[in-house]
């Protein structure tokens, strides 16, 4: 085998058509040896080749011999001395940090640790693990992309849908059984068509990285069903493409990003850059902690030890300029060279640690932002992690987005009938401006959410009290015991039909406030399909039919997934709901009408006394769509319909008093959650509108004549009850002390 000096950059292993470059970084190994196997079954490395240069801590080596699809890893030698932060074992062959494609997974065997297992980590374990050990492969990334193009959609029309590759589709009855769970299958019509029917601008897919399935979970039976377990942050996870050869599978992801462009849908990938798969001191040795520990880890002030900022046993040494490197590295190649749209960052405050506190001015964000390709594409903060002052909801910097865990918890906390909530929970409606306005931030900051992967989905959160977690095989310890869930009377299923009734009404009231608030709205993937966890909030290691969305819909999962499709179809249509800029809160240009009002059930703006009152949980709130300040691409003014939402977190009726309207016009009712089917009606302002208790109404301004007929208060409630002895009673729910 011909081994030629090469070159330290880039990284990784590089086939440039002739022969394959190969340069690995590592600040204080002694010497590194390339090993090749010869198939994926092989129990020892074919050639092992020492690599002949070192240039600043890169070693590196050209072999004209070596062709894609080659299968590689490396043997890196240098001291063991745990307690001084070297962890280096040259009988364990490690992953390639910079890995493109997978060609071995991990097979479970005592000789992947570097230690003895069963004695402590200063112990040294001198099995050779080429048998079991993970594999890279030399990749061809040639791929014909043809007229691909990012949509580039605007942050304030971006409608997001988390979804999990495997349990979005793995019981889609329309996609052939042979690609569900897979990378084709959420590039397949069916699914695309179904995210086009629900207005979705952007999937976001929960970790497709390379990840590893724990040793304790592999044992009894479970996965890490989640992914955030990274082992290879450059190549997509084996398990979800249909063939698992490592060209193919890298084609079949990048084939589900063109086929999601071609119906104007962005690709954005939740990514854990905040620790890797090998855990504490006491985890296997598989790539980063045999590749250099010191560089790649933050160590403690006993550098035996690693600093834990984010509860998973390492976290990745973000002060060091070669882990810097190697996450830009990681970002800029997803995005070029798989045309992907944009990132949700796990456990974002991690990256902004410098030394201990959070820095948002530290060298992870000086970087991105200097950054002309990483810079331009949607960048989502999980703006906290578990080390202390590690919530920094609000303190990301501009070009950043956050997931909003205070509009979360308002919005759940608001509907399930908390009190002395309306100013808290009219500024999250509104935008969140005192978290993002200040730096210079626009409303689309906040990605709003009432649920993501992590937690009840929808149907759960109105149908538990309790996390039921007992499948998880951790006696229910696990998961969060605060969600903010009411289970509306029973704790799980039943066939009690007035419970049902409140519980669809409160997942109609959930979606629509999600939909109708100002900010970007995220969906959970499987919530339109009122999926459910039966009652496990923290589904993390169950790949099984718990977190497998079920799409075979009965007539009341199909009743709510229309209702979805409308609030969305309204999102999309309606310019004050998309908006660019905060509201001001008074008149612009001379206008009578300020461009928000919030409004009490009497009709009257919301007084001092009112917003600070505890047991205020019914109010309205008025978008001005003739004044909204703003423009459209091209400098023209843009003008919607009016809107006024009502909501009543009340356990009784109350009927509201309607804004009065210019004298050509008349309210239409769009949406009401108490009666989701019925026919619109219309209005006049100063009428009594009846809102049902624990319901949401979204009315709009038109002329009469253009939508249904007008109806006084005693008409729509008469209409109501004729409604409801079609089809199963539904009582107004009595009240309750909570």
């Amino acid at each position: 085998m011909r081994v030629w000096p090469g070159r330290p950059y880039p990284l990784g292993a590089t086939w440039d058509g002739a022969g394959v470059n190969f340069a690995i970084f590592s600040e204080h190994a002694t010497q590194v040896e390339l090993c090749l196997f010869d198939s994926v079954d092989a129990e020892a490395e074919s050639q092992r080749i020492r690599l002949p240069e070192q240039t600043d801590f890169v070693w590196h080596g050209y072999l004209p011999d070596v062709e894609p699809a080659q299968l590689y890893g490396y043997r890196i030698h240098g001291p063991y001395d745990p307690k001084a932060g070297h962890r280096f074992n040259p009988n364990k062959i490690v992953l390639d940090p910079y890995a493109k494609a997978i060609g071995r997974d991990v097979k479970w065997d005592d000789s992947l640790f570097g230690y003895k297992v069963g004695q402590d980590d200063l112990s040294f374990d001198d099995r050779n693990n080429a048998a079991v050990c993970p594999l890279g492969a030399v990749l061809d990334t040639a791929f014909t992309w043809g007229d691909d193009r990012p949509p580039r959609i605007p942050w304030h029309k971006t409608l997001i849908y988390e979804a999990h590759v495997r349990g979005i589709t793995m019981r889609h009855p329309d996609i052939p059984e042979d690609r569900r769970g897979t990378y084709s299958s959420i590039a397949s019509e069916p699914f695309v068509n179904h995210l086009l029917s629900l207005g979705v601008t952007a999937v976001e897919l929960m970790p497709v990285h390379f990840h590893l399935n724990d040793r304790h979970l592999v044992e009894r039976g479970q996965t890490n069903y989640w992914g955030y377990n990274t082992l290879g942050f450059f190549a997509p996870h084996l398990a979800y493409a249909s063939n698992h050869s490592p060209r193919k599978s890298v084609q079949e992801f990048k084939m589900m990003v063109r086929a999601l462009h071609a119906a104007g849908i962005e690709v954005i990938l939740d990514v854990v850059y905040n620790h890797t798969c090998e855990g504490n001191q006491m985890g296997p040795t598989l790539s980063f902690r045999g590749v250099d520990n010191a560089s790649y880890y933050r160590l403690a002030d006993d550098k035996r030890y690693y600093t834990d900022f984010t509860g998973c046993g390492n976290t990745l040494n973000m002060i060091h300029p070669r882990v810097l490197q190697f996450i830009m590295d990681s970002l800029r190649y997803w995005i070029t060279e798989m045309h992907v749209d944009g990132f949700r960052f796990d456990l974002a405050s991690t990256l902004a640690r410098e030394l201990h506190e959070v820095n948002r001015l530290g060298a992870f964000f000086d970087i991105i932002h200097q950054d002309p390709i990483i810079s331009q594409v949607k960048l989502i903060a999980e703006p906290w992690d578990v080390g202390p002052g590690g919530y920094q909801v609000g303190n990301f910097p501009v070009l950043w987005t956050e997931w909003n865990g205070k509009y979360r918890d308002t919005m759940r906390r608001f509907w399930k009938g908390d009190g002395g909530l309306a100013s808290e929970f009219a500024t999250r409606l509104a935008g969140s401006s005192d978290l993002y306005q200040e730096d210079g931030r626009k409303p689309y900051a906040s990605i709003n959410f009432i649920t993501c992967h992590d937690g009840f989905p929808l149907q759960d959160l109105v149908s538990y009290d309790h996390k039921h977690n007992e499948a998880n095989g951790e006696n229910n310890r696990d998961g969060a015991d605060d969600n903010n869930s009411w289970n509306c009377g029973a704790e799980g299923p039943t066939e009690d039909q007035n419970i049902i009734a409140l519980r669809e009404r409160q997942k109609r009231n959930l979606i629509a406030t999600l939909l109708f608030s100002e900010g970007v709205p995220m969906i959970l993937g499987g919530d339109e399909l009122s999926h459910s966890q039966q009652g496990n909030n923290n589904a993390y290691c169950q790949d099984n039919e718990l977190t497998w969305v079920n799409w075979e819909l009965d007539e009341r999962q199909k009743g709510f997934l229309e209702f979805v499709r409308k609030c969305a179809r309204i999102w999309r249509e309606q310019p004050v709901l998309q908006r660019r800029k905060f509201f001001l809160g008074r008149s612009i240009r001379g206008s009578e009408i300020k461009d928000i009002s919030w409004f009490s059930p009497d009709g009257t703006e919301m007084s001092d006394q009112a917003w600070n009152a505890p047991y205020v949980r019914c109010l309205g709130v008025r978008f001005a769509g003739d004044v909204m300040n703003e423009v459209d691409e091209r400098g023209e003014a843009i003008v919607g319909d009016t809107l006024l939402l009502l909501l009543n977190a009340h356990w009784e009726e109350i009927p509201f008093t309607l804004p009065a309207t210019k004298p050509e016009h008349v309210w239409e009712v769009l949406i009401d959650t108490a009666d989701a089917e019925l026919p619109l009606w219309m209005c006049r302002g100063g009428d009594k509108y009846p809102l049902f208790g624990r319901s949401l109404a979204l009315l709009r301004t038109t002329e009469p004549g253009e939508a249904g007929r007008e109806m006084t208060a005693v008409q729509i409630e008469m209409l109501r009850r004729e409604a409801r002895r079609a089809n199963q009673p539904v009582a107004n729910d009595p009240p309750l002390v909570r």
